[in-house]
């Protein structure tokens, strides 16, 4: 049974079926090939949506594209500049430190390709650096969406695995600050060596005039993630405060926020929350068959026979999420494998939250990788640039993010040494 869902979700992606339909269709071919009835697919398409923390999805999604319909991201991207913009590659530097403080809120790196990028690609190209390089840059920055908390897919992580949301969020801060810090220093390596951003701190504001521009954006991810770590509220019922501020900032304090673009805003949220929760429910049926059919116990009984040590382990899991993220999607790579996975990876010793960190960083780099990057299309779809001509300046990027994710396997303390100090018994 197994062996034909496996084979048939294969045939199905290399048939350019959609992901969510290709693994639905495979646990249809399970369901009938163990003769169980057919009341379980929709018994299990139900249980794998009935989860509290999953309704911080859609609210989450929402708060990211009232950010971007209501000015919120603006005045971000104006603070961003007023700090790193003074120096030659500030607009590049921009990018990220701009989608830094935007992932603390969104919790989607597609939410934050479109409202970043929307205003500083385009400034990117006006200041002489090569629109492909540009939109790579953008792609690459927004994929701290999903590792800055908070983030969609460390919230499948938690319910998928019974690891603690708010435990996941804290422990990606560090390794998301690594790695904007990394992209920026990689940026204005690229200015300095081929004598860009020269001009790119024109028309920026100072320090504290930008700051009183934008405090009230910046307060945003203060107080989600405040309220959070303070206990005053879950991750949940931050998502929903997330939504609530940004309607009312956006709304009544800026007043960019007309009652048509909300409910076009609603809308495509809708939307992006179906897709989502489509994955999710067909990846449970899955989920659920092969977990009957005993693979997790199996798999972990193969991989401790492959691999005799935590550092090999580490580094074959690694290789394999990082192919199997280049044609797979987030989400459905998280809630298929992340039940198999977590359980050998807690017999070698690992932390399960130090694992979901992995994970999440690992297959954030399918998003930027072809053939089904869904931050290379969004950023193509905004510079106007050609799919193919985004590969070369996206090879850095890559590399530059391996390099930390490298650094994030191997050293457990830059994930686990704040959630620590912050759940200390």
């Amino acid at each position: 049974m197994s062996q034909l869902m496996i084979v048939s979700m294969l045939i199905f992606f290399g048939l350019s079926v959609p992901v969510a339909v290709s693994i639905g269709l495979a646990s249809l071919a399970g369901v009938g090939a163990a003769n169980l009835p057919w009341l379980v697919v929709a018994q299990q398409l139900y249980a794998a949506l009935d989860k509290y923390p999953l309704v911080a999805i859609p609210f989450f999604i929402l708060a990211g594209n009232l950010m971007e319909a209501g000015g919120i991201s603006e005045r971000m991207v104006e603070f961003a500049k007023s700090v790193v913009g003074g120096i030659q590659g500030g607009l590049a530097c921009t990018c990220v430190l701009t989608c830094m403080i935007f992932a603390a809120v969104a919790g989607s790196s597609v939410a934050t390709t479109f409202a970043v990028g929307a205003i500083l690609i385009p400034a990117m190209v006006r200041h002489g650096y090569p629109a492909p390089f540009a939109a790579s840059l953008q792609a690459s920055a927004a994929e701290l969406g999903v590792i800055i908390p908070p983030s969609i897919p460390m919230i499948l992580f938690a319910v998928s695995t019974d690891t603690s949301t708010g435990e996941l969020f804290i422990a990606g801060v560090l390794p998301g600050i690594l790695i904007g810090t990394a992209l920026m220093f990689y940026v204005w390596l690229y200015a300095k060596r081929n004598h860009l951003g020269k001009r790119d701190g024109e028309g920026r504001l100072p320090l504290w005039p930008s700051f009183k521009r934008a405090w009230l954006a910046l307060m945003m991810p203060v107080i989600i993630l405040g309220g959070i770590y303070g206990g005053i509220f879950t991750p949940t019922e931050a998502s929903v405060v997330a939504v609530m501020y940004a309607v009312v900032v956006g709304k009544f304090i800026y007043r960019r926020l007309s009652f048509r673009q909300l409910s076009g805003t609603l809308h495509k949220s809708v939307v992006s929350t179906a897709v989502i929760m489509f994955v999710i429910a067909n990846a449970g049926v899955f989920s659920f068959l092969l977990n009957r059919a005993g693979i997790p116990d199996a798999l972990g009984v193969w991989l401790a026979q492959l691999f005799d040590t935590q550092i090999t382990f580490l580094m074959g899991v690694n290789l394999a999420l990082f192919l199997i993220g280049m044609f797979i999607e987030t989400s459905a790579s998280i809630v298929v494998l992340a039940p198999l996975l977590l359980p050998v990876a807690v017999k070698f010793g690992l932390d399960p939250v130090h694992f979901g960190i992995i994970m999440v960083v690992n297959l954030a780099l399918g998003m930027i990788t072809p053939p089904f990057g869904v931050n290379l299309f969004a950023a193509s779809a905004v510079a106007k640039v050609p799919l193919e001509r985004l590969i070369k300046p996206l090879i850095p990027f890559v590399g530059v993010v391996v390099v930390c994710l490298i650094v994030i396997t191997y050293w457990p303390a830059l994930s686990l040494g704040l959630r620590d100090l912050v759940y200390a018994k």
